[in-house]
């Protein structure tokens, strides 16, 4: 393995452990995404069985005096309730697409016979074609109204995400922020929001569209984890080509040196031996005139 010997230098040294770092990262980022995957196939099973189970009413699934984020773990079961729509209180979420199109989620309260409301997203809609910033919503059915929908969690923004006013009545906001809205309403709102599917009765017009389930499938983890496990291998597959590379140069230098003579420690010698001679000789002569000159005086 002399011919190997190269890699203990320093800056081989560097590489390698370049190379290894480079394929524990790459390998970690295979792990994270095969993570995800199964994160995401956990929550569509989670949605698949939620949504499929029988309609209860809110007040059974949350039941008066649940907290905001005690409504949490109830997320996607689906729920009836029953009151009357207060447009008054309505507000619209901005910033909020179907099928690519931008436009508002429009939450609308209901009031039920106990004097408190649950929210409803009442659906989408498009933004406004006039010069208006608010787009015209259409009313929901007047009267006492039953919705079915699917029990959602009060929206918290990120660490980047752009916030709402903290005071003052808004008539838009950046997400359903349940406490926010609470602020503005003139009575108690349920800790959870109903993602309506349907009403009886039903509405009139076609919009606001229904909000559709989120797209169920397992995404793109599986391809990038093996796209990360792809470059994991090329990187060792290159390692190897890169020290095959370079030893095989090695060895044709050595061969092209050995073909142009003594190789370079030998020649070294030699000139050493040679230069050792010479100063011999130099000193030998110096002699012999030395003893010369002397006779002569003499």
């Amino acid at each position: 393995m002399s011919r190997y010997r190269f890699l203990r230098t320093p800056r081989w040294i560097a590489f390698h452990i370049l190379v290894v770092v480079l394929i524990v990262v790459m390998i970690n980022l295979a792990l994270w995404q095969l993570r995800r995957l199964d994160e995401r196939q956990s929550f569509n099973d989670q949605v698949r069985t939620r949504t499929a189970a029988p309609a209860q009413s809110y007040d059974t699934v949350i039941p008066p005096g649940t907290s905001v984020d005690g409504a949490r773990p109830q997320e996607w079961r689906t729920v009836t309730a029953t009151g009357t729509f207060d447009t008054g209180a309505q507000v619209l979420i901005r910033n909020r697409s179907l099928d690519g199109a931008p436009g508002f989620d429009v939450v609308t309260p209901l009031r039920r016979s106990d004097g408190t409301a649950v929210l409803v997203l009442r659906g989408w809609v498009p933004l406004a074609t006039s010069s208006s910033t608010i787009p015209d919503v259409p009313v929901p059915p007047a009267g006492t109204v039953t919705v079915t929908g699917r029990v959602r969690p009060t929206q918290n923004p990120g660490a980047l995400a752009a916030r709402d006013p903290a005071t003052g009545i808004l008539n838009t906001l950046a997400r359903i922020d349940i406490p926010r809205i609470q602020q503005q309403t003139p009575y108690p709102v349920a800790p959870a929001y109903v993602e309506m599917t349907s009403s009886t009765p039903a509405p009139a017009a076609s919009l606001p569209a229904l909000v559709p389930l989120p797209t169920l499938d397992d995404g793109p983890h599986l391809s990038y984890a093996v796209q990360w496990c792809i470059f994991s291998a090329c990187a060792v597959i290159g390692w190897v080509l890169v020290v095959r590379k370079s030893a095989k140069a090695r060895d044709q230098a050595a061969a092209q040196a050995a073909q142009a003579g003594a190789p370079p420690a030998e020649a070294s010698a030699a000139g050493s031996e040679r230069g050792g001679a010479d100063d011999t000789g130099v000193v030998e002569q110096l002699g012999r005139d030395d003893r010369d000159a002397h006779l002569d005086v003499g």
